[in-house]
């Protein structure tokens, strides 16, 4: 029987190795890309052509951008009965009328689904819609007053609370529906999506998300690439499952579905084993068996509305939680910091020749290849670095002001504005360094769960962090310590953990002898 199983992805401390060389702003455009890949975005990207990759974290989620236009419209209709009643308009009969109007129109609104906002569904559709939805919903209220409030308090309100409510309405999904068309033409709002698997069923999805155009196939691949066409409906084949590994595409890819044939049970269990090493959410979706079933999945993948993009309801609430926190504490943060770091740069800048500030391409969410602020605490080097080498103890680029700042993570200041950005979070994994590695082995490669601490935004600090995981992990042992802490910490991540590890943050620190930092 076809189905979808779904593997869900969790939004996903330690200073680091440095590289004073400069580095551009990570956003991919096609000409970012080396010619073997540029033809997922140019030559080759199919017939969803996105004209920039927009990072899975900058990406809106549809249900959340639904509630917050559900939150919009109680506002609007609300006020408009508190204004008539603070005018004279309508006594307190007709406030209350107008406010059950609200909760009223509001259901009615849902009802009618006027926040899905199908890509295919036009503006004058989408107005009649959201009229019906109001006469409905601000007929029921009224019916249901009628027994219990004067019939003057509901005349009033329905005279003057009802037309000035449905002219509110009305402008905000005016607005709503042009934020959608906007933010959908911009990729923000349109996930991202790969297929594994050059099926029959592949191709059947790729036909029901060109007609829906709720979301973008970017490419597909297929181990059998030698026996694979060159593209199925115009949607590119990139390679077989090895390149997808190490594709530059994934941190852009909101989801992976595997479309294997449903028979090929032991190459299921494979292909998810070996993807599994992927922070990215992945789905299957079984060809051939039942084509009722199949129809049914593929639908949930290719025709979902805006209030049900992927992912769930908790998850988001959580995200949301987790940006407000940082928005509040971080901006207080740079607040109290800011004439700390005004001395920090000075005294770098008296100490050694070259720039207060460096950046480094360090892993963020999703591995997306994020620029991470810091201040410089090692001498600029003439030669750019091809590997990352790991600081070690007396390590003589070190300069003096960089040996304390270092010590006391006053070099890790400036990443407040990565937080402030969106790039990172206070609490978090540690953002490591692209190429990082252990010995003479890259740290990723030491590890089979390394990429799962890329499920949510690195941070300042973390769950590592505070359990001694600090400095650089220059052993496996040490490796595998640092993901386990961050795995443990993702999977249990809450607003009351985020604040226990903040406070605990700075004590651990200061008492802190062995790490080298």
């Amino acid at each position: 029987m076809s189905s979808v199983v779904q593997f869900q992805r969790k939004e996903s401390q330690t200073p680091g190795p440095e590289s004073p060389a400069r580095e551009a702003e990570p956003r991919v455009m096609a000409s970012d890309l080396p010619h073997a890949e540029r033809g997922a975005t140019e030559d080759r990207r199919g017939p969803f052509r996105p004209q920039a990759l927009i990072p899975t974290r900058a990406r809106l989620q549809g249900r959340v951008v639904a509630r917050m236009f559900q939150a919009g419209d109680v506002v609007m209709l609300v006020a408009t009965g508190v204004i008539a009643h603070a005018i004279g308009a309508v006594g307190v009969a007709g406030l209350s009328a107008a406010c059950a109007g609200a909760l009223t129109v509001l259901l009615s609104l849902s009802i009618f689904r006027a926040y899905g906002f199908n890509s295919r569904e036009e503006l004058a559709f989408h107005l009649t819609r959201v009229t019906g939805a109001f006469a409905v919903g601000a007929g029921a209220a009224f019916a249901l007053l009628l027994p219990f409030l004067p019939m003057a308090a509901l005349g009033h309100a329905l005279a003057i609370w009802a037309p000035a409510a449905f002219a509110a309405t009305y402008a905000l999904h005016i607005v709503w529906w042009l934020c959608v068309r906007r933010w959908r033409a911009s990729g923000r709002l349109t996930p991202n999506i790969v297929v594994v698997g050059a099926t029959g069923a592949a191709e059947r999805l790729i036909v029901a998300t060109l007609l829906s155009r709720e979301a973008n196939i970017l490419g597909v691949f297929d181990d059998r690439a030698a026996r694979s066409p060159a593209g199925i409906r115009g949607v590119p084949v990139l390679g077989d499952t090895n390149a997808l590994l190490a594709h530059r595409i994934m941190p852009y890819v909101d989801r992976i579905v595997i479309t294997v044939p449903s028979q090929a049970r032991a190459r299921v269990g494979q292909m998810i084993e070996r993807l599994g090493v992927l922070p990215n959410e992945v789905s299957l979706l079984l060809d051939g068996e039942d084509a009722a079933h199949e129809a049914a999945a593929i639908s949930r993948i290719a025709d979902v509305p805006l209030a049900h993009i992927s992912g769930a309801p908790m998850d988001e609430r959580r995200a949301i939680v987790k940006r407000a926190q940082d928005l509040l504490i971080g901006l207080a943060a740079l607040t109290v910091a800011a004439p700390v770091m005004l001395l920090v740069a000075m005294a770098i800048k008296l100490d050694s020749p070259g720039p207060a500030l460096f950046r480094q391409r360090r892993h963020g969410f999703n591995n997306e290849e994020i620029v991470v602020w810091k201040f410089r605490s090692m001498r600029v080097q003439a030669a750019p670095q091809t590997k990352v080498r790991q600081t070690q103890a007396d390590d003589d680029r070190v300069t003096r002001v960089g040996r304390f700042i270092r010590k006391t993570s006053l070099d890790e200041l400036p990443q407040i504005f990565n937080v402030l950005t969106g790039e990172m979070s206070l609490v978090g994994p540690r953002p490591h360094p692209v190429g990082m590695m252990t010995g003479d082995i890259e740290s990723a490669r030491l590890v089979a769960e390394y990429a799962h601490r890329h499920r949510m935004k690195p941070g300042m600090t973390g769950w590592a962090a505070i359990h001694g995981s600090r400095g650089p992990v220059d052993t496996p042992e040490l490796v595998k310590r640092r993901v386990a802490l961050d795995v443990e910490y993702i999977e249990r991540q809450s607003l009351l953990l985020d604040l226990y590890i903040i406070v605990m943050t700075l004590p651990c620190l200061l008492g802190d002898r062995e790490n080298i930092r």
